[in-house]
């Protein structure tokens, strides 16, 4: 049994595979100032939750887009699972021909979901990935790479909105009826889900332009939710993408 580990900026996925097969999930919330004990407190907690003995646990494997947290996570697989870890680094194999200018600038959390979306669909894959940032990855059918975009998340630019105006406060993210608030809740509501939907829809459509062939849309992160009852792009939604993609890395360079 594998324990994939995805570290990002707000929360952190925990996945248990045996073979290709996710048989577990989970998300806990990423903070940098835990020490290595205390995260494992909680993974041997969800493991007994699960009724899995960490002695099932032969290996794990781990992407992280902060820097601080591998080291806390490979403590935890060293001292907790006695395994060391694989981690998603430069010079690993990916299965994937990265075509930016310079490859080591691609994070690990677009690396994996490449490798993910071109092992589940054989397609031209646009992948838009709503967490911390909202971002847009390409990989063609041939498993090239081709590069993207970056925004803002989602949360980010809504607590930008939330915090800064004297007299704006925060409210709960869901779709308003119509785009035409009426009062400041609705108007907030309408202005960050059906903006951002539509930033969605946009990036998408001049992305789409930019490629010789139609691609298939795959979303995934925490706040795709948020847009996909408003937006005809999105083919299809694989919230587990970057731990599946993480547990083809680690079979393709355990091979």
């Amino acid at each position: 049994m594998l324990l994939a580990v995805g570290i990002g900026n707000t929360s952190i996925k925990l996945g248990l595979f045996e073979g290709d097969k996710l048989i577990y999930d989970w998300h806990i919330a990423t903070d940098m100032h835990r020490m290595p004990d205390e995260y494992t407190v909680t993974l041997d907690s969800l493991l007994r939750q699960a009724d899995v003995s960490r002695h099932d646990i032969k290996d794990s494997a781990i992407w992280c887009t902060v820097p601080s947290l591998t080291h806390t996570f490979e403590d935890v697989s060293l001292k907790y699972l006695k395994v060391a870890p694989f981690v998603v680094a430069a010079g690993i194999k990916t299965g994937v021909r990265i075509r930016m200018d310079n490859p080591r600038e691609v994070g690990a959390d677009r690396i994996v979901n490449a490798v993910a979306a071109h092992t589940l669909y054989k397609d031209n894959v646009i992948i838009v990935d709503m967490g911390t940032a909202t971002t847009f990855d390409t990989v063609s059918c041939d498993g090239d790479y081709m590069g993207g975009a970056i925004a803002p998340g989602i949360m980010m630019a809504a607590e930008a909105l939330f915090t800064r105006p004297a007299q704006l406060y925060r409210v709960q993210l869901t779709a308003p009826k119509k785009a035409i608030g009426t009062n400041t809740i609705t108007a907030m509501q309408s202005g960050v889900v059906f903006g951002y939907t539509s930033l969605v829809e946009g990036m998408v459509a001049r992305i789409q332009r930019e490629l010789p062939q139609k691609a298939m849309v795959v979303a995934t992160g925490g706040y795709a939710p948020l847009i996909l009852g408003g937006t005809k792009v999105i083919d299809k939604v694989n919230p587990d993408l970057s731990l599946i993609g993480l547990n083809a890395l680690y079979r393709l360079n355990k091979a």
